[in-house]
């Protein structure tokens, strides 16, 4: 049941389990890093994979330790945001869930989300920063561009937390501070999602409110978006994400290309190594790489996707991520035996 801002009604929120335990993680060897044929380096993590009935289908690591899911996180921020009135959908709706690399369309959509509630960039509360993506960066330096908070990677995310408050009647200069009623409402979403109470809270890099979970709990919260009725908050996230992939990233990033690939899947990156990635009928998977390489995130979220019946197919682009010398590939980040699929 939905109050006429779209809150869902407290009756209809699970009761949160307790928060995991705050301890350090017993990760182990995902992916190896190869060089001319001989092991390099080695990235240590964590990874879970759940069954459409929620229950554990594979899991390596420690999936119940709690850490921060940074930008991944996003999906369901965005979901509080529309339990608490947000009126958008489509790209804008896709956008608030973004780690956008700063393109016009983003930067634009931004701006939009704005000028519905009749702000500016000034109103943001987001660290300046430089746009995410590396051609967008380049091409912003040669322009003699700044750092400005627009271009920041989280703006999206930060104009539609100022347009939800603005809408009802919140203080609009503290909005990042975790006691705001907006906060408290996502701490909430948050819990209710995960299943599990929130371990720790900090500061995200953008300034925002950062709440610590589980893998298993992140894991838990993607498949109830992914599986989440049309008409649901959830839903409706999922649609935005599905339909407007590169609003929520960027064309060439590869998240975008992993959701065009995979129909139906919906998937959020996060600093630090943290990837998930979710399909209609809530089979989905969280991984988190120890020392936050972002090189050998996606090799091993494939990994992850081909225990949920993925086709190795779709998922070769995707598979390794190329070591370079010379200037020409002589190797590549692989996942490691712990991530191979059972035999048939």
């Amino acid at each position: 049941m939905n109050t006429p801002l779209g809150r869902t009604d407290d009756a209809t929120r699970r009761t949160p389990a307790e928060p995991p335990a705050v301890r350090a993680p017993r990760h182990v060897p995902l992916a190896h890093v190869v060089r001319g044929g001989a092991i390099e380096g080695v990235h240590h993590g964590s990874v879970v994979v759940l069954a459409a009935d929620g229950r554990v289908a594979f899991q390596a690591g420690d999936i119940d330790v709690a850490f921060y899911p940074r930008s991944a996180l996003k999906p369901v921020q965005a979901v509080g945001l529309l339990r608490a009135g947000l009126p958008l959908d489509g790209e804008l709706l896709s956008l608030t869930a973004a780690s956008h690399s700063g393109q016009p369309r983003h930067l634009d959509g931004a701006r939009r989300i704005l000028d519905r509630a009749g702000l500016t960039e000034t109103d943001l509360g987001n660290t300046p920063d430089l746009p995410y993506g590396a051609a967008e960066r380049d091409a912003w330096l040669r322009d003699g561009g700044e750092p400005t908070r627009l271009a920041q990677n989280c703006s999206g995310k930060h104009a539609a937390m100022l347009l939800t408050a603005q809408l009802r009647g919140w203080p609009l200069e503290d909005y990042l501070d975790p006691a705001h009623p907006l906060q408290r409402l996502i701490a909430e979403t948050v819990e209710d999602l995960t299943g599990q109470g929130i371990a720790r809270v900090s500061v995200d890099g953008c300034g925002a409110p950062l709440f610590s979970v589980s893998l298993r709990g992140l894991a838990t919260a993607a498949a109830r978006i992914a599986s989440g009725a049309m008409d649901t908050p959830e839903g409706r996230v999922a649609a935005a994400l599905r339909a407007h992939p590169d609003m929520a990233s960027g064309t060439d990033r590869d998240v975008a290309r992993l959701m065009r690939a995979v129909p139906g899947l919906i998937a959020k990156d996060g600093f630090e190594g943290v990837q998930i990635a979710a399909l209609p009928d809530g089979r989905a998977v969280a991984v988190k790489i120890a020392d936050g390489a972002d090189r050998a995130r996606m090799p091993v979220t494939a990994a992850a996707l081909a225990h949920c019946g993925i086709d190795p197919g779709v998922l070769a682009e995707f598979a390794t991520t190329p070591v370079y010398g010379g200037g020409a590939a002589v190797g590549g980040v692989h996942p490691t035996d712990v991530l191979a699929p059972p035999a048939a």
